[in-house]
């Protein structure tokens, strides 16, 4: 495995940063929240980066996308995370891509990945059912019916759920209540009869929703991949995803930390920068080990993704894990290092403080992760 970028791979990396702080500086975030709008990102922007092949990264050329792999989404993502961009890059590009690729029948993938990759068609996986994250959890029932399934149960933090086109919904068609046997995965019209969506009002401002479905009827040509066998095609969707996480988090944490380091050279106190004091260098020196312990943990993750390595989950559960604790330390240290300021929404550092606790859940927290990576290893 080779741990450098490609040479297109950095072009990218560069064209993505400059793109986010030219259209979508964290201003963008600001503007969305303040106006309480009521779709969550900039569909604008969105249409300007599906075309310049963002939404179908990961989709073959055949359906309309240029299967550039998930280190070149990896770097828009950790662009993305240093301006806090609000985009479907997560729900739609990296999960519901990677499901549909995975599992779709010839059908999904050609009604659905050609509308992805144009930036017309957000899709979201409905997942979640407990407030922290147990993927093996679901109560949610796929109960068979005449003609096909009916779907009950509760779904919480839907990212892009209030406004999505289809909904990827995870359901129990056998098996007991924590089991990973009997799992079953639906591609459903999220405005088929039966289905509430609720807008939930996250703290870092970006899009989640709770969704409910009350006998909601599907076709048996909507099930992706195999019945009662779902969850391996979920668990390896979501590796991808929490190393995409993971990428944007490494960007949050980077820019949080450059931030800080321009603050302690500017701020002074007893006539010389605050940045000249040894303990202060010492907490900065070791945001500086733990951004680049991370950098390492997540590109390993996206190149064995790209290269279909066996290692992918425990790489995926380390990537998060180390994510997960990098941005805890370095937002909650540029908060404090920034003194009474940084408390202040006039400031923007402590929007990524915000962002940081949302991500730090979504997917797995460290402790999870943790937890997981044990198992895998054995230990």
């Amino acid at each position: 495995m080779t741990m450098v970028l490609t040479e297109e791979q950095a072009l990218l990396k560069h064209t993505a940063h400059t793109y986010f702080a030219d259209k979508l500086p964290i201003k963008a975030l600001r503007k969305l929240r303040d106006e309480h709008d009521p779709v969550g990102f900039d569909r604008g922007c969105w249409r300007e980066m599906a075309a310049m092949g963002w939404a179908g990264i990961l989709i073959p050329e055949t359906y309309g996308g240029v299967n550039f792999g998930y280190t070149g989404l990896g770097q828009i993502l950790e662009e993305s995370g240093r301006t806090l961009a609000a985009t479907p890059l997560i729900s739609t590009v990296l999960l519901a891509s990677t499901i549909v690729l995975a599992g779709g029948t010839a059908t999904h993938k050609r009604e659905v990945l050609p509308a992805i990759a144009a930036g017309e068609r957000i899709v979201a996986l409905a997942l979640e059912e407990r407030p922290r994250h147990t993927p093996t959890r679901i109560e949610t029932s796929a109960a068979p019916s005449v003609g096909g399934y009916v779907l009950s149960g509760t779904k919480t933090f839907v990212l892009d759920g209030h406004l999505a086109d289809q909904l990827i919904v995870v359901a129990r068609t056998r098996g007991a209540v924590e089991a990973s046997a009997g799992i079953t995965l639906f591609l459903v019209d999220a405005a088929s009869p039966g289905i509430t969506r609720t807008r939930n009002a996250m703290v870092d401002h970006r899009n989640a929703a709770t969704v409910r479905l009350n006998a909601v009827h599907v076709t048996p040509e909507a099930m992706i991949g195999a019945l009662d066998d779902g969850f391996a095609l979920l668990d390896a969707a979501l590796d991808a995803t929490r190393l995409g996480l993971a990428a944007e988090m490494l960007g949050s944490g980077l820019e949080a930390f450059e931030r800080t380091l321009k603050y302690l050279k500017l701020r002074t106190q007893f006539g010389v920068p605050i940045g000249s004091f040894q303990a202060l260098k010492h907490r900065a020196s070791l945001m500086f080990c733990e951004l680049e312990l991370t950098k390492s943990t997540v590109l390993a993750g996206l190149k064995a993704l790209d290269e279909g390595s066996a290692t992918v989950p425990e790489l995926a559960s380390l990537a998060k894990a180390k994510a997960c604790e990098m941005l805890e330390l370095v937002t909650s240290e540029a908060i404090q290092l920034h003194g009474g300021i940084g408390m202040t929404d006039a400031e923007d550092i402590g929007l990524f403080l915000k962002r940081a606790r949302v991500t730090q859940q979504t997917f797995g927290d460290a402790a999870f992760h943790r937890a997981r990576y044990a198992d895998l290893k054995g230990f």
